[in-house]
């Protein structure tokens, strides 16, 4: 791929992250979700659905005295599998937040890695989010496939990588395998569902 065609690749994701990022914060971002739907193999409903839960598992985050301020916990729903990442300050917080998440409706498995420990830097958050940029970027046509990398879910948390997404055995080995040779990444999680 040459510099140029990078650049502008660097771009459009980037773009696509403030997109997103904007996207969770307006319940009623119904046009940034119906551009998200065209380049996604999950179904409208979907990923409506999977905007809400993670809507609503931030809310009960918010809301909890403990994890409001003392942790640093992503959530990623991804047709109904939700991922929690990042740090809490318990394990019995961490327990009961699963709990909480998983009795949402519509969450069909919650797939937790967060750790116990303080929330994450800033520094280590922009590492991560670096990480995630240079990853989607690396998968722009993978060989021939995924050929659009909005295919694929991209989560880093404290340089592990995690993939989510519908995929083709041979897409999703294709993309673990060029990823786990991107500089920072210490290790790549499929959590694919294959179609």
């Amino acid at each position: 791929m040459n510099r140029h065609l990078k650049t502008a690749a660097l771009g459009a994701v980037l773009a696509s992250g403030i997109v997103q990022g904007c996207a969770a914060l307006m319940v009623g971002g119904a046009a940034a979700t119906g551009a998200m739907v065209i380049h996604d193999r999950r179904t409208a409903g979907a990923v409506v659905d999977d905007k809400r839960i993670e809507l609503t598992a931030y809310d009960i985050k918010y809301k909890s005295p403990q994890l409001g301020k003392d942790s640093s916990v992503s959530i990623t729903s991804y047709n109904g599998k939700v991922l929690l990442t990042g740090t809490v300050p318990t394990a019995e917080v961490d327990r009961r937040f699963a709990e909480q998440v998983a009795g949402i409706a519509g969450v069909r498995n919650v797939i937790d890695e967060t750790s116990i420990g303080a929330p994450r830097s800033v520094s280590d958050t922009a590492k991560d989010s670096y990480i995630t940029s240079k990853v989607k970027i690396s998968l722009f046509g993978v060989g021939g496939k995924p050929s659009d990398p909005t295919y694929i879910k991209v989560v880093t948390s404290g340089g592990v990588v995690y993939l989510m997404g519908l995929v083709t055995r041979a897409e999703g080995d294709a993309a673990a395998d060029q990823v786990r040779y991107i500089e920072g990444v210490k290790r790549v999680v499929k959590l694919f569902e294959y179609r």
